[in-house]
């Protein structure tokens, strides 16, 4: 009796997950058909849930949205209007104004830094010319031999009573934010610091799959060094290493300064409760450089910066150049640079031959592959890993920042980009673009039939990479 008592009890224990199990599936495909999810993602997710359901239903909860209305949910960024003399400047200028993003300003000062020997001297030298204040914000904040030397500068600015504070994803940073007892001498000299989204502390509040990806370096409010590269010996350093990443970063002194300063001041008041005040000395405006800075990420209402891309692909008449470590592109903008192939504008991409993720390259290949077969050059760069970002239409514009032509940059991450609307920039751009390609293998190597089945079927990653 007490068997059959027993058996009964399992077999409605089985039934009763089942349905529990059921009634989640439709519980994400409700929330996904809710929120527009695309097509693809929502296939993705379901084939995923199929094939690994014990993984993939409770990933769906962890990772699965991007844009949060609770109270939770870092509030909206609006970026103020500085002023300027000049009317829009082209058509990606216009599409960035429709969607509320401030309007391109000018500045004085734009220099790119493609060698990390000298973004590391730059780097420096700001830090010890800094006279008030040092912002930074970075996704990775590495302990090692190139930032010991970094935090004993800012050890020593903070004793002569600079106001530093420094923002570092906690997944990013992950080994400091497990082993903060390094950073115990920065705090003692009155730096302030700060995890963004702490992975274990407020767990209402934390969404690990949405992280802070934005490099902003901010001195005196004067000057502020933006791009791609983190803070490690992997990215900038005072001497040579064969396998230092290739990175873009600039210099920005001019109008603009104040909106990356207001990015940086609604990350950190997330962070930390603290609003922050922009504070310098009236400048007037000068120079030619106009810029326009885009934020996007899960505190912005729209898509902008997605549609600004999308729209200047379909707008170029002569030429787009590609510069990104990782191409894991929507079928939109798969489609869009096909259809700008086929106008006959000039499409190139300039990728890694190797990515630092496996899985990356696995999921990529696809799609460079159906690039490739429309008749659009690919380029692989041979050198050390190219964590570059950088996007140029014709002579209108180039985009650089931390964005990667993934979907996680542009629907996941906190990104910031920077439209720059300078014909000198632009050849700079371009000119290095060359040298890249000089250093690059010509086209995609052939597969078996097996393998690009397999490429194929990982596609179904992608929204989630």
């Amino acid at each position: 009796m007490n068997e059959e008592i027993s058996n009964a009890q399992n077999i409605y224990l089985y039934h009763g997950l089942i349905i529990f199990g059921g009634l989640l599936i439709i519980a994400i495909l409700i929330h996904m058909l809710y929120h527009r999810r695309s097509p693809s993602a929502i296939i993705a997710w379901l084939l995923s849930i199929i094939l690994v359901p014990y993984i993939s239903v409770p990933l769906y909860f962890i990772i699965g949205s991007r844009k949060r209305k609770n109270r939770y949910k870092k509030s909206s960024l609006k970026l103020k209007n500085q002023p300027t003399d000049q009317n829009i400047q082209n058509n990606i200028d216009r599409v960035l104004r429709n969607y509320k993003i401030a309007d391109s300003s000018q500045n004085k000062q734009f220099i790119v830094y493609t060698d990390p020997i000298k973004t590391y001297e730059i780097f420096m030298q700001c830090i010890n010319e800094a006279k008030n204040s040092i912002h930074i914000s970075t996704y990775i904040f590495e302990y090692d031999k190139v930032t010991k030397e970094i935090i004993k500068a800012l050890i020593k600015k903070s004793k002569e009573g600079l106001e530093i504070k420094i923002l570092m994803d906690s997944l990013g940073s992950i080994v400091l934010y497990l082993f903060q007892y390094r950073l115990r001498e920065l705090k003692k000299a009155g730096v302030e610091i700060k995890f963004f989204m702490p992975i274990f502390q407020m767990p209402f509040r934390n969404y690990i799959n949405l992280r802070n990806h934005r490099k902003i370096y901010i001195f005196d409010n004067e000057k502020v060094l933006s791009g791609g590269a983190n803070l490690s010996n992997e990215y900038l350093g005072a001497t040579y290493s064969k396998k230092r990443w290739q990175d873009i970063m600039f210099l920005v002194e001019g109008s603009s300064v104040e909106q990356y300063f207001e990015i940086f001041a609604s990350d950190w008041f997330y962070a930390s409760d603290e609003r922050l005040k922009f504070k310098r000395q009236k400048m007037e405006i000068e120079g030619d450089i106009y810029l326009q800075v885009v934020p996007s990420g899960p505190d912005m209402d729209k898509d902008a910066l997605y549609e600004a891309l999308l729209s200047a692909i379909y707008g170029a008449k002569e030429r787009i150049y590609i510069i990104t470590p990782y191409f894991i592109p929507n079928n939109s903008l798969i489609e869009a640079l096909i259809i700008a192939h086929h106008k006959g504008v000039d499409v190139k991409l300039i990728t890694p031959k190797e990515a630092n993720h496996t899985i990356v390259n696995l999921v990529r290949s696809s799609y460079m592959r159906e690039l490739e077969e429309a008749g659009i050059k690919i380029y692989l760069y041979n050198g050390a890993m190219l964590h570059a970002k950088a996007i140029l239409f014709d002579n209108k514009s180039v985009v650089l920042g931390s964005v990667n032509f993934d979907n996680r940059s542009l629907f996941l991450n906190y990104e910031v980009a920077t439209f720059v609307y300078s014909i000198k920039i632009i050849n700079e751009i371009e000119e290095w673009a060359e040298k890249l390609i000089s250093n690059s293998s010509f086209g995609t190597k052939g597969v078996s039939d097996f393998k690009r089945v397999f490429e194929n079927l990982m596609r179904i990653m992608a929204p989630q990479l």
